[in-house]
């Protein structure tokens, strides 16, 4: 009796607990839609100064021969500036746009974890054995690695962002003063480094798209997921040095959007853990849409780890970053009624099956 009171005492802590996070991202969720409509009516402004201002570059271009240079100079100038705070006020609406679809996931997610929890609780109690049966403790332990993972993607998001984009920013500000300082001194210094300029923006920009992608790609939504598991693998055999070979089976087809979301996500992370942590030279991808359950398998030839032993005593080894993801990625399919075989050994890769039911 008193450990079920301690069970019980447990997950309402647990409910306060999720019940907090919830009032919290909508707290935040109201601020950001404060910025993000605020940041929108900035940008649009912005966009309307850049057409602007082109008008009057091509006005001067058709007079350059009558226009005093010093007047070329300041409209240049205008034209930097206009279109550098076009692309920050871009960037920044994309952010906070990022962000709150993101705590708009949360949002969903704790409140699925809150119904579950709920319907736990309203569960017969009649003694501990029951209430072990419908799952509090997993519940728990669930929800304990949901949130670590989540933090985890945040942390590695921030890196990504820190090391990408926000750099690049920072290094055109710097080359944009220096060709200001040379327009007048050396012109020809000048379209050299806006030349050097427009390449590394190039570069930056795919690096903004591939960034994107990965974090939420659009075209899963228009496309559906077939075609982007096909664009993702072909851009992950690209970048990397493995061999990825993938085979589709069934006819294209929609399902539920979470559905196509946990499916491309289960294959981008597993494919990510054969490059990072198996160290693999060879990943074979196959998506079996012909029937329910879909069925995706991911099989990689590289460093394994003992599969039974790990996976059944998860704690010992909660520190394995590639057995907790697995044990995550098994819990999540588990909450919507698919199941996950995992096989695995030191000399022998790893093979992941995934069956997910089509239908709710």
């Amino acid at each position: 009796m008193d450990a079920f009171r301690a069970d019980t005492r447990s997950r309402d802590e647990l409910i306060d607990m999720v019940m907090q996070e919830m009032k919290r991202l909508r707290e935040k969720l109201t601020e950001l839609k404060v910025q993000v409509d605020q940041t929108q009516l900035v940008v649009d402004r912005e966009k309307q100064r850049n057409a602007d201002i082109a008008t009057e570059l091509r006005t001067i271009q058709d007079n350059i021969e009558t226009v005093p240079r010093q007047d070329i100079r300041i409209k240049y100038d205008e034209a930097l500036d206009a279109r550098f705070r076009l692309t920050t006020m871009h960037g920044q609406l994309e952010k906070f746009q990022s962000t709150r679809a993101e705590l708009e996931r949360q949002q969903t997610l704790l409140s699925q974890v809150m119904n579950r929890l709920q319907g736990i609780d309203a569960l017969p109690t009649n003694s501990t054995a029951e209430v072990e049966a419908a799952g509090g403790g997993k519940a728990s332990l669930n929800i304990v690695r949901i949130i670590t993972a989540q933090e985890e993607e945040r942390q590695r998001l921030a890196r990504q962002m820190h090391d990408g984009p926000a750099q690049s920013l920072t290094n055109f500000i710097l080359q944009t003063e220096i060709c200001q300082r040379l327009f007048d001194r050396n012109p020809t210094r000048a379209a050299e480094e806006l030349s050097n300029l427009k390449d590394v923006a190039s570069v930056t920009f795919q690096k903004v798209r591939d960034f994107i992608f990965d974090l939420r790609p659009m075209m899963l939504d228009d496309l559906g997921v077939i075609p982007t598991v096909r664009r993702y693998v072909d851009s992950f055999r690209e970048k990397s040095d493995l061999e990825v070979r993938l085979e589709i089976v069934g006819e294209e087809r929609r399902l539920q959007t979470h559905r196509e979301v946990i499916i491309f996500r289960s294959i981008q992370e597993l494919m990510a853990q054969a490059r990072d942590y198996a160290n693999a030279t060879t990943v074979e991808v196959k998506l079996d849409m012909s029937g329910s359950p879909i069925r995706i398998v991911i099989e990689d030839n590289g460093r394994g780890f003992d599969a039974e032993t790990a996976l059944a005593s998860s704690e010992e080894h909660f520190q394995d970053p590639r057995v907790q993801s697995l044990i995550t990625l098994r819990e999540r399919f588990e909450l919507i009624g698919g199941n996950t075989t995992i096989l695995s050994s030191e000399s022998e890769g790893t093979s992941v099956r995934l069956d997910l039911p089509d239908d709710d």
